[in-house]
């Protein structure tokens, strides 16, 4: 059986969009050391589960970018939960029907780890179903003040931490078990 675990970028104030998000992660997060840990990330992974605004985004910057982990993330199957996309590009196909069960199925039919990017409806919807096992938390130290948070509406539910990475310039990475 998969694992499933996710990989999100945070704020400090645990928000992963707002008027200035984008800008201000740029500014203190990416370094060699993060990089590093998403290659390590990837070391099992047999594909990858985006959302369909997560799969666009990606689709548009990933193809062009060359290097170890651009490779990488080129070279996987990509799983997109999407109710609206017709067509895809850059190794992916759209989830069959109900996204939730896709991803349960796709668990089940190998090994190795599937890695989620981004987050928001479909990762609370993943994490309600029990099908996270791992979350990935990147936090980086600036406050948003504003915009969504990752785990807005869930309903109670136990995580273990498991490690504490840090990646330079004040950020760390928190990594949960989930279900356990």
């Amino acid at each position: 059986m998969r694992k499933l675990v996710e990989y999100d970028h945070l704020s400090i104030d645990g928000r992963f969009t707002g008027d200035d998000f984008w800008t201000a992660q740029m500014k203190v997060a990416p370094n060699d050391n993060h990089f590093a840990y998403q290659l390590r990330l990837l070391e099992h992974a047999t594909g990858l589960v985006l959302g369909r605004a997560t799969y666009q985004g990606f689709a548009a910057t990933w193809p062009t970018m060359t290097g170890d982990l651009a490779d990488k993330l080129n070279s996987l199957p990509k799983h997109v939960a999407s109710t609206t996309l017709t067509e895809t590009t850059w190794n992916a196909e759209v989830l069959p029907g109900n996204a939730v069960e896709a991803v349960a199925q796709l668990k089940e039919s190998g090994d190795g780890t599937l890695v989620k990017y981004g987050n928001g409806p479909f990762s609370r919807a993943l994490i309600e179903a029990g099908l996270l096992d791992e979350l990935h938390l990147s936090i980086s130290p600036f406050v948003a003040g504003s915009g969504e948070s990752l785990l807005a509406g869930i309903s109670a539910t136990p995580m273990n931490l498991t490690r504490v990475t840090e990646i330079g310039n004040g950020a760390v990475v928190l990594t949960y078990a989930l279900g356990q």
